[in-house]
């Protein structure tokens, strides 16, 4: 039997990294702290302390911790939520668009 992550078109790249997502949904455009778990061309898995509403629209800076490589600057919306224990979200992302 194959498996659903066997069914993907992108492999996914595990990592455990500080991004900032801003909310730009709403009007104060507010800024949050999570950590990336991990990355493919198509979408990203977040850990959050708050969950977002599906379809929220974000912005996530994933800054690189070698100079010679450029920070990841994506736009996206909210596709999954799941909440892992008390205080522990995983926020599923769709990346619509890359800076």
């Amino acid at each position: 039997m194959i498996s659903f992550d066997d069914k993907r078109d992108f492999y996914r790249m595990m990592l455990n990294s500080e991004v900032i997502v801003t909310v730009i949904d709403d009007e104060a455009n507010c800024k949050l702290s999570a950590t990336c778990r991990d990355l493919s061309a198509t979408g990203m898995a977040i850990e959050m302390e708050q969950p977002l509403q599906l379809s929220t629209r974000v912005k996530v800076k994933l800054d690189s911790p070698l100079s010679q490589v450029q920070s990841l600057d994506m736009r996206g919306k909210v596709v999954r939520i799941e909440e892992e224990c008390e205080g522990c979200y995983l926020i599923g992302l769709a990346i619509e668009e890359v800076d």
